[in-house]
């Protein structure tokens, strides 16, 4: 089942404490499009549909990693995405938005996604 825009968003900002729904975009912007970098095929193909059309465009983008980011990379490169993040908010950020994806795609086509991901 797709979720739609504004429940994403909500999902995201609350599980973010974001205070608006501007911040918690502008965080699932930027985490979906380094994840969307590093899926291919089915399985990328699978989490956008559960995902709502802005954010599955996203995920969908042509670019893709020239070789996984190992999850410490994952974060440096969310910190240096979003303006005047760090670390440690990235990773809340992190947090945020991949625990609502993971709702939103279900426990099959997580334990999918987590196979094309390193370690971590």
């Amino acid at each position: 089942m797709t979720l739609r825009w504004e429940a994403f968003l909500e999902e995201v900002r609350e599980r973010g404490e974001y205070d608006t729904p501007q911040e918690a975009e502008r965080a699932a912007r930027v985490v979906l499009a380094l994840l969307g970098a590093h899926l291919v095929g089915d399985v990328r193909a699978e989490l956008a549909a559960r995902l709502p059309e802005t954010m599955a465009l996203i995920l969908l983008n042509p670019l893709q990693a020239a070789e996984p980011l190992s999850p410490e990379r994952f974060v440096r490169a969310t910190a240096a995405w979003i303006e005047g993040a760090t670390e440690a908010t990235a990773l809340w950020d992190i947090g945020a938005v991949l625990s609502t994806v993971a709702d939103a795609a279900g426990d099959d086509l997580t334990g999918r996604v987590l196979l094309q991901l390193p370690p971590g």
